[in-house]
């Protein structure tokens, strides 16, 4: 059998359409944003609000948005790079960090809509699966996961910092199956084992075996740690400490910038009259070098 070479016509390109353009650069999962952002038009104009997590090389952003036609607005952020506030300097993008970031952010939201009083959320940090109930005033604040291109694989930071924002106080529709600590097999959550990632248990045990074993490198991998006067042993309570702070004072302050110097980098136009009076003054200065020209000869 005779196999015909595929000949793809004027036509098939006339007809070609081309990604959008952030599907091109894979910046953006169009399928899951359609699922996060679509409304029922029975809702009129009602926002629906998502959790965005993303990583960066240096820093975690959690973010409150919701989409409209003309883009997308973010109502509240937090960021790892504001922990510093609180004394935590140091590991800022591990598992406990993530989980800092996400409980910043749900007390922010809740204060500045007035919600925090009624939401306190789970003040104690054990590892337990925590579900915000609905007041009798107010409901709670819901919104969405929103991973972006992020692997939902188990044990992902991804999900501390969910588990910050419902131990935070906001109402976020999920499940034990993602959190570190579930064992598939036998279908259950080790919250021992959940409950010491989130205030650093993981961390104190690698400081202590490697303080043991290399000490040279256990200095130079927590050096941040060592300046900061924080121990394998008191690494927990620390962690605790920085919960406690944040709850107490999970606002944002604007940074103070300089007042402008005035200084102008543009040339200023200038007016009828100042042109002629430049011109004047340029022709003159033509005609005595053409003087001292005819003088030197």
């Amino acid at each position: 059998m005779v196999h015909q070479k595929e000949i793809k016509t004027p036509q098939y390109f006339k007809r070609f359409q081309v990604k959008l353009r952030r599907r091109r650069e894979g910046k953006t999962d169009y399928r899951a944003r359609h699922k996060l952002t679509i409304q029922a038009k029975n809702k009129y104009n009602t926002p629906k609000y998502r959790f965005v997590v993303r990583f960066t090389n240096k820093d975690i952003v959690c973010q409150i948005i919701y989409a409209t036609l003309a883009g997308d607005v973010v109502v509240c952020a937090a960021y790892a790079h504001e922990l510093k506030k609180y004394n935590l300097t140091f590991g800022l993008k591990n598992y406990s960090a993530a989980y800092c970031t996400g409980l910043l952010l749900a007390r922010r939201l809740l204060k500045k809509l007035g919600l925090d009083e009624l939401y306190e959320g789970k003040t104690e940090v054990d590892g337990n699966d925590f579900n915000v109930e609905a007041n009798e005033e107010k409901r709670p604040f819901r919104c969405f996961l929103d991973t972006g291109l992020k692997r939902t694989s188990t044990g992902a930071k991804v999900f501390a910092a969910l588990k910050g924002a419902c131990d935070g106080g906001l109402d976020i529709p999920h499940n034990e199956k993602r959190f570190v600590g579930y064992d598939k097999d036998s279908k259950e959550l080790d919250t021992d084992v959940l409950g010491r990632y989130l205030v650093g248990g993981h961390v104190s045990e690698y400081m202590e075996s490697l303080e043991e074993e290399e000490p040279e490198k256990y200095q130079e991998l927590f050096k941040s740690y060592i300046e900061a006067d924080v121990s394998a042993d008191s690494l927990e309570d620390f962690y605790k400490e920085v919960h406690e702070k944040i709850r107490a004072d999970p606002t944002h302050v604007k940074k103070t910038r300089p007042a402008p110097s005035g200084k102008k980098w543009q040339t200023p136009k200038l007016t009828y009259e100042q042109k002629k009076e430049a011109l004047k003054l340029k022709l003159q200065a033509m005609k005595e070098a053409g003087d001292d020209e005819e003088d030197e000869e």
